[in-house]
Formats: C-alpha cells, sequence, structure tokens
C-alpha cells in the first residue's frame, strides 16, 4: 500500500537543481502568457474603460476552452511523465496523437462559435450594449487564434515531459513578446497602422498565436524531439486509450467546473455593474500574474514526481511529493505579501473611476489571503496528486467548496441579498481557501503514490 512505503532520503542539491530547471521555464512561460492581458488592460485601460472591460468579458470564452485543452494536455503530460521516466518514447508519441485528435476537435468547435454568434456569448457575461458590441468585435477575429491555440499546446505540453522545458518556454516567451509588440501597433495605431484598439488586440493576439504554432512545428523537427508519429494517427490502442480517458475526464470535470466557475464569478461580478467588472477585470490579471510562480512549481510537481513514480521509484516519488507540499506554503504566503505590496501601485496604474478603484483596492486585500489557498492547491493537487494520478479528488473538491459553497452564496449575496460589491467578491475567494483542510488529509492517505505505465 502508498501508505507503507517510507519515503526516500532527498538529495536536497539534485532536488533543488530539477526543480529549478523545471519550474523557472514554466514560470515565466506562465508569467509571459498574463504578461498579454495584462498588456491588453493596460493598453485598452489607457484608451477606455469600456474597451478594457469588454476585453477582459470576452476572453472569457478562451478561458473555458482552456478548460477543455487543459485537460487533454495535462491527460498527455501525467501519463508521459511516467513513461519518460520508464524511457519509453513510442507512446509517448502515441499519446500526442490522442492530444492532437482531442484538442483539434475542441478548438474547431470554439473556432466556429465566437464566427458564428459572438453576441451570444458575450450576453452571458453582461447585459450591456456597449460591452456586448465591443467584445463581439474582438471575438470575431479572435477566433481564429483559438483554432490554432489547440494544436501548439500540444506541442508545449510534449516538449515539457520530455527534458525540453526551456524551449517551450522560449517558444512561449518569443510569441507574448510579439503580442504585447502588435498590440501597441495595433490598439494604438502606431507605426502607421490603423487604431483598431480591442479589434487590435484580437488581431494582435491572432498573429501571434500563428507564429508560436510556426516556431513549434520548426524547433521540434530537430533532433531528440518527440513528435507526432502521423503515420500512425488514426491508430487506436486500446489499453492506452482507457489510461487516457481514466486521466483525462476527471481533469475535464474538475476543469470544467473551475473553468466554469470561474466564468461564473466574472459573469456575476459584470452584472454588479461596470465599475465593479472594471475592478475585478484588473484583479484578475494581478492574481494571474502573481499566480505564476506557484504554477511553475505546481507543473514541476508534476513532472518531478510523475519521472519517479513511473521509474518505478515509489520512495523518492513519495518524498518529493511531501517536500514540493511544504514548499506550497511558503510561496502561499510570499505570494501574500507581494499582492499587499503591490496594491498602491496597482491602483494608480489605470484609468477607473472613483468607486471602481475604492472597489479594486478592496479585491486586492482580499485576493491577499486567497492566494495561500491558491498556491498550496495549485501544487498539491494539481502537481503532486495529478502527478500520481489522483486526478479525480481535484473535481470532488471543486464541486463541493466550489458549486456547493461559493457560488450559491456569491449569488444569492448579489442578485437576493444584495449585498456590497466587495461581500459578493469576497465569496468568490472562499473556496480555494475552505478546501486546505481537504487537501491536506488525501494528501496524507498517499494514492497518489502510484506507477501507471504498462509494459
Amino acid at each position: 500500500m502508498p501508505l507503507e512505503i517510507k519515503p526516500a532520503v532527498i538529495d536536497k542539491k539534485v532536488f533543488y537543481d530539477r526543480l529549478r530547471k523545471l519550474a523557472l521555464p514554466i514560470a515565466l512561460q506562465s508569467l509571459m502568457l498574463a504578461a498579454v492581458a495584462a498588456g491588453d488592460a493596460l493598453m485598452l485601460g489607457r484608451i477606455a474603460q469600456d474597451e478594457m472591460t469588454a476585453v477582459s468579458l470576452a476572453t472569457q470564452i478562451q478561458f473555458v476552452q482552456n478548460m477543455f485543452l487543459s485537460a487533454a494536455t495535462a491527460a498527455g503530460a501525467i501519463l508521459g511523465a511516467q513513461y519518460w521516466g520508464k524511457g519509453d518514447t513510442a507512446t509517448i508519441q502515441s499519446l500526442f496523437n490522442r492530444m492532437l485528435r482531442f484538442c483539434g476537435l475542441i478548438s474547431l468547435l470554439f473556432f466556429t462559435a465566437c464566427e458564428a454568434v459572438p453576441e451570444l456569448l458575450m450576453r452571458i457575461f453582461t447585459h450591456d450594449g456597449p460591452l456586448i458590441a465591443i467584445g463581439s468585435a474582438y471575438l470575431r477575429v479572435a477566433g481564429v487564434s483559438y483554432l490554432i491555440t489547440g494544436v501548439s499546446q500540444c506541442y508545449l505540453t510534449t516538449m515539457k515531459v520530455t527534458d525540453h522545458v526551456a524551449p517551450s518556454a522560449w517558444i512561449s516567451s518569443a510569441a507574448v513578446v510579439i503580442n504585447i509588440i502588435l498590440n501597441a501597433i495595433f490598439i494604438f495605431g502606431l507605426l502607421g497602422a490603423p487604431k483598431m484598439q480591442a479589434r487590435g488586440a484580437a488581431l494582435a493576439t491572432t498573429l501571434a498565436r500563428v507564429m508560436e504554432l510556426a516556431l513549434c512545428l520548426g524547433v521540434s523537427a530537430g533532433k531528440d524531439y518527440v513528435r507526432p508519429a502521423w503515420s500512425r494517427f488514426l491508430e487506436r490502442n486500446k489499453q492506452l486509450s482507457a489510461d487516457f480517458r481514466r486521466q483525462c475526464l476527471p481533469l475535464l470535470g474538475g476543469g470544467l467546473f473551475w473553468g466554469v466557475g470561474f466564468t461564473s464569478y466574472t459573469a456575476i461580478m459584470g452584472h454588479m455593474g461596470a465599475d465593479a467588472a472594471a475592478a475585478n477585470s484588473v484583479a484578475a490579471v494581478v492574481r494571474d500574474l502573481i499566480c505564476c510562480v506557484c504554477n511553475g512549481i505546481g507543473s514541476a510537481a508534476g513532472i518531478m514526481v510523475g519521472n519517479e513514480l513511473g521509474a518505478g521509484r515509489l520512495d523518492m516519488g513519495k518524498a518529493y511529493g511531501i517536500k514540493l507540499k511544504n514548499i506550497s506554503y511558503v510561496i502561499g504566503f510570499a505570494s501574500t505579501a507581494v499582492v499587499l505590496a503591490l496594491t498602491p501601485l496597482v491602483v494608480r496604474m489605470v484609468i477607473l473611476t472613483d468607486e471602481a478603484r475604492q472597489y479594486l483596492t478592496g479585491m486586492m486585500v482580499i485576493m491577499a489571503v486567497y492566494m495561500i489557498g491558491r498556491c498550496v492547491n495549485t501544487v498539491t493537487i494539481n502537481g503532486v496528486l495529478d502527478g500520481g494520478g489522483d486526478t479525480l479528488f481535484d473535481m470532488y473538491s471543486l464541486a463541493v467548496c466550489m458549486w456547493g459553497i461559493a457560488i450559491p452564496l456569491a449569488l444569492l449575496g448579489g442578485f437576493v441579498f444584495h449585498w456590497p460589491v466587495l461581500a459578493v467578491y469576497a465569496c468568490t475567494c472562499l473556496d480555494e481557501v475552505g478546501k486546505i483542510p481537504w487537501v491536506m488529509a488525501r494528501f496524507r492517505k498517499y494514492k497518489w503514490v502510484k506507477n501507471l505505465t504498462r509494459k
């Protein structure tokens, strides 16, 4: 039984060297991706509050799409990390094919929706006519990027789990730098380009995604890179397919619970008025930027634990998991301090009404407490537990804490009891902090200490 496996003694130099090599590039990649949203918010915020808010609401569509893509790529990463630890490249190629089939279909569906019914999609998040018009124009242009994203994410995920983390991070980072530069050109009409505002941000995103995919194809053509097995792209491996579904379906369920839940939070705040929506948009950008470190540690945790378990070193995998869980608390409290320190600067950086500025200050303080739970849960659940294939727990915890507590409270507070904006926002932050004891109890059962590979 996993509980009876005694943790191995960790070589701290090897552990931290491995963690640094994995976590820093992934954190950089996460930071650069969040920087696009920050760039959109800051640039559009210099033009008009409605432009910034509408784009923030419109990008929730891609946020939901990413829940589907992340489930497939995370399932591929969980199995891929273990098979890479075992040294089985052929199976990783088959996993690559499976990820591409799933992500390609999802990307096509979201592209079609953005092109055909963008107004209907925007009405999910707001009833404000000007915001719907701006957001719909954004989605019609950005929809093309949603078609491309799924394919590039499969390439980047495979690079991460096959010891090519740095190239994966640099590709994403290069795409983000291009995106931010093009944002400035098309939003403000620089270098002779037309001043397109929100549509300019969408065009910049689309062009950047095209370049990202081109870089993925070019870099992965090099020696020692794992590429799709095109000759057997439609081949079915029943056992591998079953293992993939066993990981993917709980991840998809958890991802949808989390993604639709977060989208519901945005919709609730959006229906509480333009000032509340604007403040929430800025707070969300700050949250995503600060979470980059825990995202990097969490992804590194899944790879490190998965490699050890797949290689049959269960004792070392267990020891790594315990160490990484402890590190998550340090990151959480450090993130709290960073949010509080940045609050005065953030409030002054964007053009907001006085009421929106007051909302933003309060949201930042609430978010500082939220960051503890977010960091601990990201590393422990999405890193350690998922690295050992214990993917069902995330779905259960989200069903109870987010959908059973946080969302009902936010809905009641916002639309029935008419609580103040900050009280409703606090309800949307309850789930991460509240489930820490449950997460720790699950962790100590050590059901995640298992080898998922097959002969």
